[in-house]
């Protein structure tokens, strides 16, 4: 009778909460919709909104909310927001790396020494493999500094703040010994294609195929997660709500192939390619589409993979394991030391392929290049939801954290702020992230 009593309490408790629930709450949890995700996007929408309307008052136009600004701030958020997928990780494992924009700019420098002093020696100017060989070398030489630096925090035990904090100033430093301080330039022309531009980019045909088959694979997710839903017995979404995630995230993706295809090749590149190709210009002139660029199409294919890994391998349980509780994951038998070695070594590695697509942006190699990208990369991971307790961190959060950090840095150079300024709001950003994700888990404990 008690045991009656108290299942029907529970139940008119559970009935009474839903009822008080708000329609917004009520479609946020049927459609299984992240809130935090939700907030982001918000967040971003009024930053774009902002700036654009500041400049339509003050110059008389906004120029924020424009193709042309959309499309480079696109390629301009590929390298933070490639960085920041492996930040989330050494973040969840309650570590923290500050050398991954000084790696960027070692293994730009040696890449851009690799590509232009060595291999047109061996290989002749132009050979169509020097790009090919250049970044495998610097993917390989980012991977070894982040697994040295794993080595040093693991195994010898010192503080993943003081290795990397002596790393960021070690590996600059380097890359300065490296270039003698020179300005390494021109890079080969292929490699250069991986930096954006308009020869960097696949135009409005591949870009509408690339949304199409995107949007293919989404349906394609949700249809085998919910029949796998089925098979084990959990709990279903409404068809109405597959529905609406099916729309707002294939809609989002036709939305990004429009605002691509509508930017177009400024006239003087569309003159010189007619001209090459023997094509007759209109009197109303020749549109030709940018389209998708090179670098956002790397970091989509490793927001892709790092999905993938973080949460359907092996290795990615891990990590959240030892971000949760490192003891009980060692007693679980997860060897920490590797697997900390592991996650600095791929960081490392991002750090190069990074490095690849800012050295091919540029068309050459600096010693400033990535300098305080560290910054902008643990304050995109921090902004997009990854926790500095440790645990928790998604790597679509911090992708469009490095968005909302390119946002605002864009429309502040955009509106004329000073350099000072902008670095000013970046550390206010960054510290009321903090602030709202000890707040948000506090309310959830």
């Amino acid at each position: 009778m008690t045991t009656e009593n108290s299942s029907a309490s529970g139940a008119n408790a559970s009935t009474s909460g839903t009822s008080n629930e708000g329609a917004f709450n009520r479609f946020l949890r049927v459609t299984e919709i992240d809130p935090r995700l939700l907030g982001m996007v918000g967040a971003l929408l009024l930053i774009w909104l902002g700036f654009h309307l500041y400049g339509a008052i003050v110059n008389g136009f906004g120029a924020f909310l424009t193709p042309r600004n959309l499309w480079n701030l696109s390629v301009q958020t590929a390298s933070i927001g490639i960085m920041a997928t492996g930040m989330v990780l050494v973040i969840v494992t309650r570590n923290i790396d500050l050398s991954v924009g000084s790696i960027l700019g070692f293994c730009a420098i040696v890449m851009g020494v690799i590509q232009v002093d060595i291999l047109p020696q061996y290989l002749g100017l132009g050979h169509p493999a020097i790009w090919i060989i250049t970044v495998i070398c610097g993917l390989i030489l980012g991977a070894m500094i982040g697994a040295f630096h794993g080595f040093l925090i693991a195994y010898l035990e010192i503080p993943s703040f003081i290795v990397t904090l002596a790393g960021l100033m070690v590996w600059r430093g380097a890359a300065f010994l490296v270039a003698r301080g020179e300005t390494i330039s021109p890079v080969d022309s292929t490699f250069a294609l991986l930096g954006g531009g308009p020869y960097g980019a696949i135009g409005s045909t591949g870009s509408w195929a690339v949304g199409l088959v995107a949007c293919a694979v989404i349906l394609w997710m949700l249809v085998k997660g919910r029949k796998r839903r089925e098979t084990y017995g959990f709990h279903v979404r409404p068809v109405w709500a597959e529905v609406v995630v099916a729309a707002l995230t294939c809609g989002a993706v036709i939305g990004a192939v429009l605002l691509v295809n509508a930017y177009g090749w400024p006239r003087g590149i569309v003159r010189r390619y007619a001209e090459a190709n023997n094509i007759t210009i209109p009197e109303e002139g020749l549109f030709i589409s940018h389209g998708f660029a090179i670098p956002v199409l790397i970091l989509v294919v490793v927001a892709i993979g790092m999905t993938i890994l973080a949460r359907r391998t092996r290795f990615g349980r891990y990590v959240f394991a030892i971000g949760g509780n490192p003891e009980a994951a060692k007693l679980a038998g997860i060897n920490v030391n590797m697997m900390t070695v592991k996650i600095y070594a791929l960081m490392g590695t991002l750090a190069a392929l990074a490095g690849v697509v800012s050295s091919a942006r540029l068309t050459s190699a600096t010693n400033a290049l990535g300098q305080f990208d560290e910054l902008y990369v643990i304050a995109a991971a921090v902004i997009g939801g990854t926790s500095l307790a440790g645990g928790v961190g998604t790597i679509y959060g911090a992708i469009l954290g490095a968005l909302v950090m390119q946002s605002l840095q864009t429309g502040m150079i955009l509106i004329g702020f000073d350099s000072a300024i902008q670095q000013v709001v970046v550390g206010v950003v960054l510290a009321f992230a903090v602030f709202l994700d000890n707040r948000y888990r506090s309310a959830r404990k």
